[in-house]
């Protein structure tokens, strides 16, 4: 920490450290107390996190700076070491990204007053003075009234500063639904020439050109395969899940039908269910009439010819397909008229069937977890909903052997690079699933050692990242080993901390660190629904990568992990993660603002509630009687009827099962709620 006046300004990438950069290694970098000359001469180009200053010594002056190194007992005791040592702390609820809806919390802790709070741009953000809280932590309800990056700079009496990075975007739902058209329609590529049969599908896209990229020496991102060339269409898929709308579903089934089953996917023969690298690849010899970029470099192992793109040795490619053929499962199989090329069950088949071709197929990397493998999890699950027992029982079978494997090592979360951030995901979730608890938490604490919260939009729930700017991003100057602002690998980490947090609801940690990795996502949606595949975090950048990339695993963890979670905190009291309250008395009401309204989680009660099928509107809560009220949105043409389920990962002393006191009909372990032309409520009540 900072000793005296020594202020953290920017921080520097060493880059004349001759110490080679690769996967095990980002480089070192150094604290800058002064960047004026950085600023005004290397990092001209770039918007700086704080406004640059310098420092001129007179003959004979002196000017002091200095460090102090505290030693933590572990990374969850950071703030108390702080606050020990007579530093200030914040804490932000939900954290430092602030949907425009949404009434967000501001808690500071520091032994000197606030003397004043400046807001960064003027006006991007509302600061509203609340009571302190009972052991002194100043308060305030912050509203976004802009777009993008703000920040607060706080400043206290004995004229300390304190910066903290916001994030401004559209209300969650307004931020989904520009994604949506973006991708359906500037990035929908409709060309039935394509030589490649790329056609029709949601393309990789270029925001700096504004156009679809339709080739790249690295062949995956413009041949839709790999994580650097699903970004469009997986997220494209993934956001139907809880937003979905009929013109979108209606060409993304014209995708699934013509591009990828069949092409993308096999369809037949050998390889059936069998999941190519790439379409695009690099072969002038088959392909004489197309004319690849000479500007391009063609010579590099990642032009693969057309054997090697038509691979199905890649297992990390296999989550992508069996997530758009549960999510078009799901969407088929509880609402009416959104799905009509296929049947749900042939969704649901084609998915399961993909699951056990990544073990035929790719039996290599899928020993190690794979981004996105929650999907696998819960295609067992709805095979067993379903009665299909007997492909359950061979999938649950499959994947035993794999957890079985993680079990036995002591840090079992591999892959195909030297070091990664990626498996975790899916080793936590077969771990909890088979009950391998003491090898899920080995799991989760290697999650918590690089996803830290911090007071700034970035880095809050930020999971460590710093290479997918080469193999998933654009090319050119920004293509390096660099510390990526949320890229894929915050949401994915984010599943396995929210899991363990609705385990554990009286661990705040874990919740602001996943909320913080889930809430990422929306960052990099821009104004009109472009989606970037990270934040290029060196101080001479300090932008959205211009390429939508790997963005579809980033969109997955938020699409699996949007909810409004309700707390009551020892310190701060009553408090909504991703939704605004309002206390009255014993009635706690809650309005759902995330970009789903599907989940939501009642920590006091350790009580989750989940939608297959529409949305939450409002949720009350009487805290003296313990009795919950849930609103559910209107019916809509396609969704007459909402699926509800009742989940109670934690065991909490005192509280009960809980059940609908209306008698209400269930379908596959769900309650169907019949709903109205308005808010239809039902009535959870303790059992005991």
């Amino acid at each position: 920490m900072a000793e005296g006046k020594t202020p953290f300004e920017a921080y520097n990438p060493l880059l004349d450290d001759r110490t080679q950069r690769s996967q095990t290694f980002e480089g070192f970098y150094e604290w800058m107390v002064h960047s004026k000359a950085y600023v005004e001469n290397e990092w001209k180009n770039a918007k700086a996190w704080n406004p640059p200053t310098s420092a001129t010594i007179a003959p004979g002056r002196s000017v002091t700076y200095g460090l102090k190194f505290l030693v933590a007992p572990e990374i969850r005791k950071i703030e108390e070491t702080l606050i020990a040592n007579k530093r200030p702390v914040a804490v932000g609820i939900p954290g430092y990204i602030l949907p425009q809806d949404l009434n967000a919390r501001l808690f500071l802790n520091y032994l000197q007053k606030v003397a004043s709070i400046k807001v960064e741009p003027e006006g991007a953000i509302t600061v509203t003075e609340q009571a302190v809280t009972p052991n002194g932590w100043n308060s305030y309800i912050l509203q976004g009234k802009g777009w993008g990056r703000a920040r607060l700079i706080v400043t206290f009496t004995d004229g300390l500063t304190q910066s903290i990075q916001y994030y401004i975007t559209k209300p969650a739902r307004e931020v989904l639904a520009d994604m949506g058209n973006f991708m359906t329609t500037k990035q929908w590529y409709d060309n039935p020439n394509d030589p490649f049969g790329r056609s029709p599908s949601v393309m990789n896209y270029n925001r700096q050109r504004n156009e679809i990229i339709l080739q790249d020496s690295r062949v995956w991102i413009a041949g839709l395969g790999d994580e650097g060339g699903t970004g469009g269409w997986v997220a494209a898929i993934m956001k139907q899940l809880g937003e979905p709308q009929k013109v979108e579903l209606d060409k993304l089934q014209k995708f699934i039908d013509q591009v990828l089953w069949g092409r993308l996917q096999y369809s037949e023969g050998e390889r059936k269910y069998g999941v190519r690298k790439s379409l695009f690849f690099y072969d002038p010899n088959l392909m004489p009439d197309f004319k690849y970029d000479p500007n391009l470099n063609w010579g590099s192992w990642t032009s693969w010819n057309k054997r090697g793109a038509d691979a199905v040795n890649r297992s990390f490619n296999y989550p992508h397909i069996a997530s758009a053929h549960w999510v078009m499962y799901r969407l088929a199989r509880n609402n009416s008229g959104l799905v009509t090329n296929h049947s749900w069950d042939w969704y649901l088949e084609t998915a399961y069937r993909t699951s056990l071709a990544m073990m035929q197929f790719a039996r290599g990397y899928a020993r190690h977890g794979q981004m996105e493998g929650d999907i696998f999890v819960e295609i067992l699950r709805d095979l067993k909903r379903e009665g299909w027992d007997e492909k359950a029982a061979e999938l649950e079978s499959i994947m035993k052997k794999r957890a079985e494997r993680w079990r036995g090592e002591e840090y079992p979360f591999g892959s195909e690079m030297a070091w990664d951030s990626t498996g975790q995901e899916e080793v936590y979730a077969w771990c909890k699933y088979f009950g391998y608890d003491d090898k899920a938490l080995v799991t989760l604490n290697a999650v918590l050692g690089y996803m830290p919260t911090v007071p700034h939009w970035g880095y809050n729930g930020n999971a460590r990242r710093y290479w997918d700017f080469i193999y998933g991003a654009a090319l050119g100057p920004t293509s390096r080993i660099e510390r990526q602002i949320h890229h894929y690998g915050s949401s994915i980490n984010a599943i396995p901390v929210l899991q363990a947090y609705r385990e554990q609801p009286d661990d705040f940690y874990l919740l602001r660190v996943g909320y913080g990795g889930m809430m990422g996502t929306l960052t990099n949606i821009d104004r009109e629904g472009f989606a970037s595949a990270a934040f290029h975090a060196w101080p001479s950048t300090l932008k959205w990568d211009a390429t939508t990339g790997d963005f579809g695993p980033n969109f997955f963890g938020h699409a699996w992990d949007t909810a409004t979670y309700l707390i009551n905190h020892p310190e701060f009291g009553w408090q909504a993660f991703g939704g605004n309250l309002t206390v009255e008395g014993d009635i706690i009401k809650v309005r759902p603002l995330d970009s789903f309204r599907m989940r939501f989680y009642i920590a006091p009660y350790g009580l989750w509630l989940t939608l297959d099928s529409g949305t939450f509107e409002e949720v009350e809560i009487n805290t003296k009687d313990k009795v919950v009220r849930v609103g559910f949105s209107a019916a809509t043409r396609y969704t007459s009827a909402a699926r509800f389920r009742i989940e109670q990962p934690a065991k909490i002393t005192g509280v009960g099962a809980y059940k609908p006191s209306d008698n209400l009909q269930t379908e596959r372990g769900a309650f169907v709620v019949p709903l109205e032309s308005e808010t239809t409520w039902i009535e959870l009540n303790q059992t005991n």
